[in-house]
């Protein structure tokens, strides 16, 4: 496996919608799937999409650590794919969640998500998987969609003022 070079902020391919994967069994979509956990787990991030490595496709990879865990129904997930995700609300319920980005580093702010989500597409070995997403899967999901849709975390945002740098907000908490 390669670990690859992640795109960065003000890059055209994080601003643009991917384009749907042709077919997911494809030898490069497994290499890059295989390539894409690699450089998420190396990177010590939870989710990584593929327009975050240069490669303008609708997929992205997630795992979920048991210490990252926020509820009950949030199970620890093992690294996986989701190709061509379609990912909605289930309701209208919402709530802010703190969130950072291995495309900007060193920051991280509040972000609006919807507590729970219905998710469909296929995995990294072809097959059709659906469900609900709630907590922090939930989060993870949302995120890595939008980087799909050309988003990123602080276009979501409704107060810049609760952004901030990592190393600021883990000692004196949110910014004023």
């Amino acid at each position: 496996m390669t670990l690859l070079k992640i795109a960065r902020m003000g890059h055209p391919v994080l601003l643009q919608p991917a384009s749907p994967v042709a077919d997911p069994q494809a030898p490069f979509i497994r290499t890059l799937v295989e390539d894409m956990i690699e450089t998420m787990l190396d990177a010590g991030g939870v989710g990584l999409a593929a327009p975050q490595v240069h490669q303008s496709l609708r997929l992205f990879v997630y795992h979920i650590p048991a210490a990252r865990r926020t509820d009950a129904e949030s199970p620890a997930c093992p690294p996986s794919a989701l190709i061509n995700p379609v990912v909605e609300p289930v309701d209208d319920a919402m709530t802010d969640r703190m969130e950072g980005c291995l495309s900007i580093p060193g920051l991280r702010g509040w972000v609006p998500r919807y507590e729970r989500v219905a998710y469909r597409g296929v995995n990294e070995h072809g097959q059709e998987i659906h469900g609900i997403a709630s907590g922090f899967l939930a989060n993870v999901f949302q995120h890595e969609h939008d980087h799909l849709n050309g988003i990123l975390y602080p276009m979501r945002m409704t107060d810049l003022a609760r952004m901030g740098f990592d190393t600021e907000m883990a000692r004196y908490g949110e910014p004023a």
